[in-house]
């Protein structure tokens, strides 16, 4: 059984509300009704899209994920952008992005050396960390505003979730496959010290 799967972040329902009103905001510039807006519920802050993996790989993985994370520190993201943008030839998303993505650079560096490491291919090209707000059709005839609505919202990243995505009748549906948290900035420092005692 083959399963498509991606790594990302889950959004507190507190935050999910909000994003879901901004996308209420934006409804009035999808002129042509184009857009399949994202239930709240199924919100989160993709990091990486991984090609069909077997079960067997999803057990390899969770094990991998779970020590190649365990010095990575929880922290706090700023959620501060929305924007529309292309994402292939056939498919646009409206999308909440950071205006900062360094914080999640040595998280995604990691989770890419686990899926290469693991020999599954991924999608790298281009991809911008972002929280799906709707999806549209390329040729569309949404009219981006000429100012977005000011967005302010602070994501815990505390823990990276393997989630399944399967086609539904009202859009994909999401299931999670396994959770690995991280460790608090104490904790994590700790972990190193210890570490380094051991290597010395």
């Amino acid at each position: 059984m083959n399963i498509r799967a991606f790594f990302a972040l889950p959004i507190p329902d507190r935050i999910s509300r909000a994003l879901a009103d901004y996308a209420d905001t934006l409804c009035e510039y999808d002129r042509g009704l184009d857009a399949h807006w994202v239930d709240s519920a199924g919100y989160h802050l993709t990091l990486c899209f991984l090609n069909e993996i077997t079960l067997d790989q999803v057990q390899m993985l969770e094990r991998a994920v779970a020590q190649a994370l365990d010095d990575i520190p929880s922290f706090q993201l700023n959620l501060d952008t929305l924007d529309y943008y292309p994402v292939n030839t056939r498919l646009a998303v409206i999308a909440a992005l950071t205006s900062d993505p360094a914080p999640l650079a040595a998280l995604q560096e990691r989770l890419a050396q686990v899926v290469k490491d693991s020999g599954i291919d991924y999608h790298e090209k281009g991809f911008r960390p972002h929280v799906t707000l709707g999806r549209l059709p390329s040729d569309n005839r949404f009219e981006a505003p000429e100012c977005w609505p000011v967005l302010r919202e602070v994501v815990p990243v505390d823990s990276v979730v393997l989630f399944q995505s399967r086609p539904g009748e009202r859009g994909s549906i999401y299931t999670p496959l396994f959770e690995t948290r991280l460790p608090a900035p104490w904790a994590a420092s700790e972990s190193k010290d210890l570490v380094n005692d051991a290597n010395a």
